[in-house]
């Protein structure tokens, strides 16, 4: 008798043990946000979740596997982006928690300063429509181009009322920025992007600041938004050791967000 009722026991402790284990799948793109979900992984494990990084290497890829249930949550975009795949594809995803800024930044690899580009110059934006707007927002706070006052979060080059120096515009997926330095005369590249093709941000022609609207979030699906495992994991970002982890990886290239 006590003999089952020790095995009972036993069982019993494994079962609970098994139902407070929980292992959930999180998507991210290379470079800073693989990085930064490194550190986040191992907070969470003294939190009682194990996380699992899938690594993509477009844009894409990591809200079409959040939505078709192949990740339980995202981490590499800000909220228009998001919000511009919701309206274009019709996922039901939330914004759950931020995590980092990455700022976005012109390069180019003839010019040292924004006022050095030539008249009829080309170049190279992205070409997802949230990133398209932001591109031209900062490149409106240079002089060279004005936006109507409306255009905001939407902006594309068809909002541009002002070209001082006529510049043509080409639009490229994301990942195809940074190579495309040798043909244009600046382009606008993420900065995954950018450290990934051994670009300095900070030696950028123009870059974002830490005001910036673009603060990336944590993406869940909504039917897990009240899970406990999403508190555990947005507190596994928003961590002092992450910050510090930034500013040391970084040293201002990315900025923590919350």
């Amino acid at each position: 008798m006590l003999r089952c009722l020790f095995a009972a026991s036993c069982l019993s402790l494994f079962a609970l043990a098994g139902a407070q284990a929980e292992t959930i799948k999180v998507g991210v793109t290379a470079g800073p946000f693989a990085e930064v979900l490194d550190i986040a992984k191992a907070n969470a494990v003294r939190e009682g979740l194990t996380i699992e990084s899938v690594e993509f290497s477009d844009f894409v890829g990591p809200n079409a596997a959040l939505a078709a249930g192949d990740l339980h949550a995202n981490s590499y975009q800000h909220q228009p982006f998001l919000q511009a795949q919701i309206d274009a594809r019709g996922y039901d995803l939330v914004p759950v928690g931020k995590t980092v800024l990455v700022p976005i930044a012109f390069y180019s690899k003839r010019y040292k300063s924004v006022n050095e580009i030539p008249a009829g110059a080309t170049v190279a934006i992205p070409n997802d429509p949230s990133n398209e707007a932001r591109t031209l927002l900062l490149l409106e706070t240079t002089g060279l181009i004005k936006l109507r006052p409306d255009a905001g979060f939407k902006a594309t080059p068809f909002d541009i009322v002002e070209n001082l120096k006529n510049i043509k515009f080409i639009e490229l997926e994301a990942a195809q920025l940074a190579r495309s330095l040798d043909d244009v005369h600046a382009a606008d590249v993420n900065t995954n992007y950018a450290l990934q093709a051994g670009l300095n941000p900070l030696d950028s022609l123009v870059r974002e600041g830490p005001q910036s609207r673009y603060i990336c979030e944590v993406g869940v699906r909504r039917q897990d938004v009240d899970k406990p495992w999403v508190k555990q994991l947005v507190a596994a970002f928003q961590s002092p050791n992450v910050k510090e982890f930034i500013d040391k990886r970084f040293k201002g290239a990315v900025i923590a967000g919350w």
